[in-house]
């Protein structure tokens, strides 16, 4: 591999004084209000605010500021002092918004009035709440419900989640896709058939207990700079951090803390990282495999010589089921082929192995470098595999832990927002409201776009998010998604997927987070789930950004309302004037999660709903762990082919999901521009490239359709050979929709094959 003197990096620690220059080119660039230094104050402690960029969980006992450098990028382009009223927005015809780059979207600040788009000036006008909820619910009751759908993204709370999904299904439908579906649906699939539980086993205590912590496909430094904090008490204390990522992201090599003045005005920092692979991207599979390998052969040795075992044999025999056939399967596999597919070296990988075997306590932690892949399953089954060998699971200080993106995106999940009914207690529902639930599947992502492309779905309601830049097939998608008769968006802010409209189209915005919400009962909090199953409360202050917003739960209501029969066991008014009046109902559905819910709103730390998983209860057809036998040794979809790439979609340091706060990748050493292609330099010599030639990338999926992204520049990068990386969403157009995991359908947005057209 090239030495990092040939690529562009950076030469910093993560944090430092180059964190808190980020923040502040965001607070310049925002101009946010003044109450921004008392929320960034409250931020992520008990009786404030809860951040809403990532789901990583916030602590009982808070540190002074427990905020990282994208929550408080993120605070700050909330509560911006930018106003997209409706002279601004009508001031542009919508056809030439499409040509704006996300960035500048966004940067005409935040929207302050309902509107609806008028085709024949092609622009936005403004309208009452009365008006759009009444458009609103005629169109919906002029379709069959099931061919509409009610996108979510992760982050409307738990309180407006649990309204959102029940409207749906009162109205008669379960196509709930929501933003899960392109990043952890894999997580949620493979971890509920391995091992009963849809999500992660670990609580916060487990990184203080672990001996060892595996990372896999997951950029601390960018997307859960907050976890770095545990990360570096663990290192401290001799912990081994093992990190398997194509790229090498500096949050998993140093860490600067901001929060410490010894290492703010010194040169000291923590290497965080005992060791870190370049795995191949797709070549997971391959080279846990290599570590199993290791595992069992370490295992007969150790029978062999001194009748003692590594392996928890107890647990195996009693917890899990299949073991037999992973072994024969994995001992079959050569070391020839794990480090051909995995591109590491036999010494590297079984130097992380005995980094496993020596820890009593090892804790697995990944991201989408896992999941999005077309054997994403797979590679999530390994991982279970490895972990199952010494009883990983079901033990203080260990576990399995999927770093989650959006704030509240699990707890989506647990309120009810499910295209799958058999993970909604519809029978409960039934009984509570005195209606019938469909029990038909409803549509995930991927099945939403194929009928909205095949013209089957009429309506589309966006609970925020930015749909139509965070999917594949983008083409294709926003021609289609014009013939539909309806869309509507609930926002805080202008992006892309508002400039593409059906028939009817309404704008909806909606209070922030961090702003007070006042209902005829005084002021509300919200509820969310953090990554780790703690639900925790959120008292928003802030002054609204406009007079005209309303809330989440109000704007649901609302449209509910003007939907649906009159029903006296669904009180929508009574909901939205007092949510406590929610979180009884999600206990009364739920009652053995969310027992108590009102009284234990504001626990520190957040209070824990349970993982069955943990307590070593199998909910699965054997009642047992699952092993499994490894089907493939890498996890993309297609086979190497002469000029063909593997291309890994990223994002930056100045970025969360597809909002873009800027143009900074500092991490990576990249400023200014989104617009590059990372390359290996060896890989830059073979294929006759310079460093900063305009390129193309174009797919090479091999299904007749032309997918181009243009005008790339070329940065030599340190990368495995074979594997480019570019930024997300940009290269979306690249991804075919029916390119996804084959068993949760999650777009396989780590391992898309490419080339490179000159």
């Amino acid at each position: 591999m090239a030495e990092e003197e040939e690529t562009v990096h950076y030469d910093g620690a993560e944090g430092g004084w180059g964190s808190l220059r980020g923040m502040a080119s965001i607070a310049w660039s925002e101009k946010p209000t003044p109450a921004v230094l008392d929320t960034l104050r409250r931020q992520n402690k008990v009786r404030g605010f809860m951040c809403v960029s990532c789901a990583w969980t916030k602590p009982a006992q808070a540190h002074p500021l427990e905020f990282c450098e994208n929550g408080a990028k993120a605070t700050f382009w909330e509560l911006t002092s930018r106003r997209c009223t409706p002279e601004v927005l009508s001031a542009h015809k919508i056809s030439e918004l499409r040509t704006w780059k996300d960035h500048d979207l966004e940067q005409l600040g935040r929207i302050t009035h309902p509107m609806r788009y008028d085709r024949p000036s092609d622009t936005y006008v403004p309208c009452s709440w009365e008006e759009a909820f009444a458009a609103i619910g005629r169109e919906l009751k002029a379709i069959d419900p099931r061919s509409a759908v009610f996108y979510a993204s992760g982050r409307a709370s738990l309180e407006t989640s649990y309204l959102y999904a029940l409207f749906a299904r009162v109205y008669g439908h379960n196509n709930l896709p929501d933003s899960s579906n392109m990043c952890h649906e894999t997580t949620s699939v493979a971890l509920k058939k391995l091992i009963g539980s849809p999500v992660g086993t670990c609580v916060l205590s487990d990184l203080h207990l672990c001996d060892a912590i595996f990372f896999f496909g997951q950029n601390t430094g960018s997307n859960s700079p907050r976890l770095l904090h545990p990360l570096q008490e663990a290192v401290k204390r001799g912990v081994k951090i093992v990190t398997f990522n194509p790229i090498r992201e500096k949050g998993l090599e140093v860490f600067k803390n901001p929060q410490s003045p010894a290492e703010m005005l010194t040169p000291k920092e923590t290497p965080i990282s005992t060791l870190y692979l370049q795995v191949k991207a797709g070549g997971d599979i391959a080279a846990i495999t290599g570590l199993i390998k290791h595992v069992l052969a370490a295992e007969e040795r150790k029978w062999a010589q001194e009748k003692l075992h590594i392996l928890d044999i107890e647990f195996i025999q009693q917890h899990t089921n299949g073991f037999e056939a992973m072994k024969a399967e994995v001992e079959a596999k050569s070391w020839e082929e794990v480090e051909c597919e995995s591109g590491l070296a036999r010494a590297d990988l079984e130097e992380a192995a005995q980094i496993y075997i020596e820890a009593s306590r090892s804790i697995a932690m990944y991201g989408m470098g896992l999941t999005q892949h077309v054997h994403g399953f797979e590679n999530l089954a390994a991982l279970t595999n490895l972990w199952l060998l010494k009883g990983n699971i079901g033990r203080e200080g260990t576990g399995i832990s999927p770093v989650r993106g959006h704030s509240n995106v699990q707890g989506q999940r647990t309120v009810g927002i499910s295209e799958k009914p058999e993970l909604v207690p519809l029978d409960r529902l039934a009984w509570q409201y005195g209606f019938e639930p469909p029990r038909e599947e409803g549509m995930n992502t991927v099945k939403a776009c194929e009928k909205i492309i095949s013209g089957d779905v009429k309506a589309f309601i966006g609970l925020g998010g930015n749909f139509l830049r965070a999917i594949p097939e983008r083409e294709m998608m926003e021609t289609a998604w014009q013939k539909m008769r309806l869309t509507v968006q609930i926002a805080t802010k202008l992006n892309r997927s508002h400039l593409i409209n059906g028939e009817v189209a309404y704008l909806l915005p909606c209070l922030g987070r961090s702003e007070k919400d006042s209902q005829v009962s005084g002021a509300q909090a919200v509820t969310m789930e953090d990554s780790l199953s703690c639900i925790h409360g959120s008292l928003g202050k802030n002054t609204p950004a406009s007079q005209h917003l309303k809330s989440e739960v109000a704007i649901v209501a609302g449209m509910a309302k003007a939907t649906l029969p009159p029903n006296p066991k669904l009180p929508w008014d009574d909901w939205t004037g007092d949510y406590a009046k929610i979180r009884n109902a999600i206990e009364q559905t739920y009652p053995d999660q969310f027992r108590d819910f009102n009284d234990r709103v504001f626990t520190p730390g957040g209070f824990y709903r349970g993982n069955s998983a943990r307590e070593r209860i199998w909910k699965t057809p054997s009642g047992k762990a699952e092993f499994t036998v490894p089907k493939a040794m890498t996890s993309v979809g297609f086979a190497p082919a002469e000029g063909r790439y593997r291309l890994v979609t990223l994002r930056s340091n100045d970025q969360f999901n597809t909002t873009i706060y800027g143009y900074s990748d500092r991490l990576r050493g990249i400023e200014g521009t989104r617009d590059v292609v990372l390359m290996n330099p060896e890989d830059i010599a073979a294929a006759g490239l310079e460093n900063g030639q305009l390129v193309a990338l174009a797919s090479d999926a091999g299904d007749g359709v032309h997918r181009q992204v243009d005008g790339l520049t070329v940065i030599p990068f340190l990368l495995p050979r074979g594997c480019l990386g570019a930024y997300y969403p940009e290269m979306n157009p690249l991804i075919p929709l029916w390119y996804h995991d084959e068993q949760s359908k999650t777009p396989a947005a780590k391992g898309v094959p490419v080339r490179i057209v000159t």
